[in-house]
């Protein structure tokens, strides 16, 4: 298995949590949290960029959820009508994901594998999702070329992630790990975060929207899109189809 942007240390961490994946108040409770404004992110994507119907948006579209951890947006993709392939490179998060995919009836091909095995092996996608794994592997700029690769002409590549901002320090790393115990400490390296233009110029192949920023709304309001990417953003970049 090819391993430019595999991290040892980040998939013996995900190994060691993957028990955890489907327990929202367990150290993936915020992503638990996070999922109804990413999922809300693809659906009014592929809406307007596919001109899929609202019922299934996805229907009718090859779905690649890379890096899928525990599954928790592949089942909901499924749901969306996608044919859906789902590869992490933790093997018990692979596990995880099946497990849940099977006893909610879910067809989904699930594999340990990395983006660059399938990008030799030839396959493409019409749309390719990487939610919260840019900043886990070794190599961005490695990652998001072989991402980038996956997407058929006229398909795209939604990714969400971290911004390298001080605010961010402050409130993803500090805040969410250290007091509010909203993820497990060392979850995040602030080092490894990725900006929007870094993830551009990782792979100039595809025509990016602008970020959309995922912002805090306490006193019960929860996680809202927003205009504001200091701290998580979502940004789809589409491979013309000419």
């Amino acid at each position: 298995m090819p391993a430019a942007t595999l991290d040892p240390a980040e998939i013996a961490k995900f190994n060691a949590l993957a028990a955890e994946w489907w327990n929202p108040k367990g150290p993936f409770g915020a992503l638990h949290r996070l999922n109804p404004v990413r999922l809300q992110f693809i659906r009014d994507f592929a809406l307007r960029h596919f001109g899929t119907r609202r019922a299934r948006p996805l229907a009718g579209l090859d779905v690649l959820d890379l890096g899928c951890g525990g599954g928790l947006v592949t089942a909901p993709l499924a749901r969306m009508g996608g044919a859906v392939t789902a590869i992490d490179a933790a093997p018990d998060s692979i596990g995880a994901a099946q497990a849940y995919a099977s006893q909610a009836g879910l067809d989904i091909a699930f594999e340990q594998t990395t983006a660059e095995a399938l990008v030799e092996r030839g396959q493409a996608f019409d749309l390719v999702v990487a939610l919260e794994i840019v900043e886990h592997v070794a190599d961005v700029n490695a990652f998001l070329a072989a991402a980038a690769a996956l997407a058929k002409p006229g398909g795209a590549l939604i990714l969400s992630t971290i911004n390298r901002t001080p605010k961010a320090r402050a409130l993803a790393i500090v805040g969410a790990e250290r007091i509010l115990k909203w993820a497990p400490e060392g979850a995040h390296d602030y080092d490894k975060l990725v900006t929007p233009e870094e993830i551009r110029a990782g792979a100039p192949a595809l025509t990016w929207d602008e970020p959309v920023g995922i912002s805090y709304a306490p006193l019960g309001a929860g996680w809202t899109l927003s205009r504001d990417v200091s701290m998580n953003y979502l940004i789809a970049g589409v491979r013309p189809a000419g």
